[in-house]
């Protein structure tokens, strides 16, 4: 790759519904070609499309859940091939007869690069998903280096300062953010930290929300591409619902760890002193 190649990266902002497996490789087929045809190299969908995400229990979590061999990936892997892309999606990953997981995989024209599995479970996800214990993966891709995670891990400064000293130029974070109430003219909370860890990291993070109410559940409808210095390039959309953010990334930017003439962003670092923080889980 060369590295100050420009990268288009599309966050597709979709609508799945639970239990509708066949709908939601429609949607996500759509999506993923209209963004290749834009010009995306790069391609976002939401945390659990595969799926839908507001699942009664386990037991249909389990009934919806598809091995990394399933449908929804060869699917994808076969867009990748002929649409010559990478997609990042989340999917409910059936581990075994009695175990799931909120995964993501990484694909491209080569095959399924990465699976992730969601390792911090938000709220109701404890009691369904067993969670995840390994790092996020970094991937060497035609389009950069590209790190995956899922949703709540982007709460956690640390989980994201992984990849980061891995060499991820590019975070692709499938979400599903619940809405809640923010005081009139705020940018969403989940928004402003995206942007926060893009900053103090100095890198690209393409994080792609979900629309369309589920069960009672709406969503912040946040989809958001931000650059190195932590500020939006596509998103969030005023209007919500169905969108394709797309914006072009100089990876070069996230490999540029210099923030001043005297300052480096993981030189800087300190870890002798970060002792405290392992020492009180």
């Amino acid at each position: 790759m060369n590295p100050s190649r420009n990268i288009s990266v599309a966050c597709c902002q979709l609508a799945p519904k639970v239990g509708d497996l066949a709908h939601n490789r429609r949607i996500a087929e759509r999506a993923i070609r209209a963004a290749a045809q834009r010009g995306a190299r790069v391609v976002v969908l939401p945390e659990l499309v595969q799926s839908g995400y507001v699942f009664r229990d386990l037991a249909e979590a389990l009934a919806l859940a598809e091995p990394v061999d399933g449908p929804t990936l060869r699917l994808w892997q076969a867009l990748a091939r002929e649409l010559d892309v990478v997609i990042v999606g989340g999917f409910c990953e059936r581990l075994d007869e009695r175990q799931v997981a909120n995964s993501a995989a990484l694909v491209d024209a080569t095959g399924l690069r990465a699976v992730y599995r969601k390792a911090h479970l938000w709220d109701a996800e404890n009691a369904l998903f067993t969670a995840g214990s390994e790092p996020p993966p970094v991937v060497e891709t035609a389009f950069g280096r590209i790190g995956v995670m899922v949703c709540y891990d982007l709460e956690f400064p640390e989980w994201v300062r992984l990849p980061a000293l891995a060499g991820a130029e590019l975070i692709c974070a499938p979400v599903n953010w619940p809405d809640g109430p923010r005081p009139p003219m705020e940018r969403p909370a989940e928004v402003v930290r995206v942007q926060a860890n893009a900053a103090v990291n100095r890198l690209f993070i393409a994080a792609c929300d979900r629309h369309g109410t589920e069960r009672g559940v709406n969503w912040v409808q946040g989809s958001v591409i931000v650059d190195p210095d932590g500020y939006p390039l596509a998103g969030p959309a005023e209007a919500g619902g169905e969108q394709i953010l797309l914006a072009s990334l100089k990876l070069d930017e996230a490999r540029n760890k210099r923030i001043s003439p005297h300052n480096h962003l993981h030189e800087d670092r300190r870890p002798e002193l970060y002792g405290v923080l392992a020492a009180n889980p």
